[in-house]
């Protein structure tokens, strides 16, 4: 664990760190990330640093976490452009609806089979 040796810079880290929880989680991004981990290497004793192992497990937190939120992104780009297929597909299916009533309504009603075709061989 790293000793604090400035309140001066404490009280800024603090602040960053309240800052964070008024406005959630969600607005912190990689600057913040890296403003709080100098941050937290200026304000070090530097005859007790933070162990190596400690500071890499942050940085690989940090950067699973920005990974997840770009997988979440993604996915949730995926779904808007689903919605609007699936919006496409119904909005096809009431026009053939429609056509469909439509062509009855010429026809006295009945609807005249689709024309095949046949390939010479």
């Amino acid at each position: 664990m790293m000793t604090v040796a400035s309140v001066n810079g404490a009280s800024t880290a603090a602040q960053s760190v309240s800052t964070a929880k008024k406005s959630g989680f969600a607005t912190l991004g990689q600057a913040d990330f890296f403003k709080l981990m100098t941050t937290q290497m200026q304000q070090q004793d530097p005859f007790n640093p933070v162990d190596n192992k400690e500071m890499l497990a942050q940085m690989a937190q940090f950067s699973s976490l920005a990974g997840i939120s770009d997988v979440n992104t993604t996915l949730k780009s995926l779904g808007d452009k689903l919605d609007a297929v699936v919006a496409a597909q119904q909005a096809a299916a009431k026009a053939a609806a429609a056509t469909n009533d439509a062509i009855a309504a010429l026809t006295g009603g009945a609807i005249p089979a689709a024309p095949t075709t046949t390939t010479a061989a």
